[in-house]
C-alpha cells in the first residue's frame, strides 16, 4: 500500500470514466469541474457517493474522474464503477463489501441498434392493408 494514488476506469452505456484516488479529505473534481457543479441532480451525486460511503473512505480520498461519452447519467454509472474498482486496488479487503451491494459489476445495458427495414430498434412502420 505505498502507492500515492490509485487508479481504475469505470464504464456504463456510452460513457468512459478514468478515476484517479489520492489522499485527501473527500474532495470530487471531475473533468476539472466541481462535483456539485458538474452533476447537480442529488440522485446522481448519490450515486457516484455509494462506494465511498459503504467503505467508509469518503473522508480519506480525493476523487479526480475524467469522463467522456454519454448522458450524465450514463456518467454518474461510469464514475461509480471506476471507483469501486479503484477502492479494490487501495485495498483487496473492501472487494467483498462492495459485490455483495453489486458496486463491482459492470452494467452491460446499452442502447440497441435500429434494424433495416424499421422505425427503430423495434418500432416497426406503420402497416397498411391496402
Amino acid at each position: 500500500m505505498a502507492a500515492t494514488q490509485y487508479y481504475a476506469t469505470g464504464r456504463r452505456k456510452e460513457s468512459t470514466a478514468r478515476v484517479f484516488l489520492r489522499p485527501g479529505n473527500g474532495a470530487i473534481k471531475i473533468n476539472h469541474r466541481e462535483f456539485n457543479e458538474y452533476f447537480p441532480i442529488e440522485t446522481l451525486r448519490i450515486l457516484v457517493k455509494t462506494p465511498l460511503l459503504l467503505t467508509e473512505t469518503a473522508e480519506q480520498f480525493d476523487v479526480l474522474a475524467t469522463v467522456s461519452g454519454g448522458g450524465v447519467s450514463g456518467q454518474a454509472g461510469a464514475i461509480r464503477l471506476g471507483i469501486a474498482r479503484a477502492l479494490c486496488e487501495f485495498n483487496i479487503e473492501l472487494r467483498s463489501r462492495l459485490k455483495k451491494d453489486g458496486l463491482l459489476t459492470r452494467d452491460a445495458r446499452a442502447k440497441e441498434r435500429k434494424k433495416y427495414g424499421m422505425a427503430g430498434a423495434r418500432k416497426r412502420f406503420q402497416f397498411s392493408k391496402r
